[in-house]
C-alpha cells in the first residue's frame, strides 16, 4: 500500500511545493484537497476518489475546483466527506455562481450524518466505513475555525493517522486517537522559537510534534504542511539530534511511501 504526498505544504503553493493533498490510490482515498489534488489524476486507480477534508480553509479545498480535470473521461466518482458546516460553506461560498460557474460533480456526506460514535467517545467524533474496505475514525483538533483529524484502518492491517492546522503538544486531546498509529502524517508549519505564534494561528513548532509522536508510540512521523514564506523544513540532522530515535521524515512533493 502506497501513500503519495501530492502536496505537502500550508497557506499557499510555492516554487517547490503545492499545498496539502496525501493520496492512498489502491484505496482510492485522499486526505484534503489543496493546490496538489491536481496530481490525483495521474494516481487513480479505483471507480471512487474518497476525499477526507480536514477543515475548509482555502489551502485545503480550492483543489475541489480542479475536479472537472481530474475526472475528465474517468469512471470515478468523487466523495467528498467533511463535516455539515464546511459543506455548506463550499456549498454556498466556494461554489457561488459569482465565484464558480458551474459545481464540479462530487457527492457531499457530513461526517455526523455517515459516522456512528465509538463506544470510547461517544459525545466526539465518529467513524464509517468506506466502499473500500477501510474504517475511518474522525475527531476534533483544535484550529481557528474548526478542523478535524483523521485515523484509517487499512484492509492490509495498517493504519494512518492525519493531523493538520492544529497546535501540537505533549497533552494534545487528540492523543488517544493515534496511540500505536503506523504512519503518523502530522502538520510542522514552524521551527521552534515561536511556540506564542503557533498557538495564535493554529499550527505546530518541531519540538512539539516530535513529543506527540513519541508519546502516541508512531512507528513513522511525517512532517508536512511546512510553512511556504521561508521554504522551511527541518533539516535532518536536528530531527535526529531532537527525535532520539523517531523514525521522521520530511518528504517533498510526490514522495511515495510504502505502508
Amino acid at each position: 500500500m502506497n501513500v503519495h504526498f501530492l502536496g505537502t505544504t500550508g497557506y499557499h503553493p510555492n516554487d517547490q511545493r503545492h499545498t496539502m493533498c496525501v493520496m492512498i490510490p489502491q484505496l482510492g482515498i485522499v486526505f484534503d484537497a489543496g493546490t496538489g489534488f491536481y496530481r490525483t489524476r495521474e494516481w487513480m486507480a479505483t471507480n471512487e476518489l474518497n476525499i477526507l477534508l480536514s477543515h475548509a480553509h482555502l489551502d485545503h479545498v480550492i483543489g475541489l475546483s480542479f475536479l472537472f480535470d481530474v475526472l475528465y473521461q474517468k469512471q470515478t466518482r468523487a466523495q467528498l466527506f467533511a463535516k455539515h458546516e464546511k459543506i455548506t460553506a463550499i456549498e454556498n461560498h466556494f461554489f457561488h455562481p459569482t465565484l464558480f460557474p458551474v459545481r464540479p460533480p462530487f457527492a457531499a456526506h457530513a461526517l455526523e450524518d455517515v459516522s456512528e460514535a465509538t463506544p470510547t467517545n461517544p459525545r466526539t467524533g465518529g467513524q464509517f466505513m468506506l466502499g473500500c474496505g477501510t474504517l475511518v475514525r474522525w475527531f476534533p483538533v483544535e484550529h481557528p475555525g474548526g478542523a478535524v483529524g483523521f485515523r484509517c484502518w487499512l484492509p492490509n492491517g495498517k493504519s494512518v493517522a492525519y493531523i493538520t492546522d492544529t497546535t501540537a503538544s505533549a497533552d494534545a486531546e487528540y492523543l488517544g486517537e493515534i496511540e500505536g498509529v503506523d504512519l503518523l502524517i502530522h502538520e510542522c508549519y514552524f521551527d521552534d522559537g515561536v511556540e506564542e505564534h503557533a498557538k495564535l494561528t493554529g499550527h505546530s513548532c518541531l519540538t512539539p510534534v516530535l513529543e506527540v509522536a513519541r508519546k502516541s508510540g508512531a512507528l513513522q512521523t511525517v512532517l508536512v504542511h511546512l510553512n511556504p514564506l521561508q521554504e522551511w523544513a527541518p533539516a535532518p540532522e536536528k530531527i535526529r539530534r531532537l527525535a532520539g530515535g523517531l523514525n521522521v521524515l520530511v518528504p517533498d512533493d510526490q514522495t511515495v511511501i510504502e505502508l
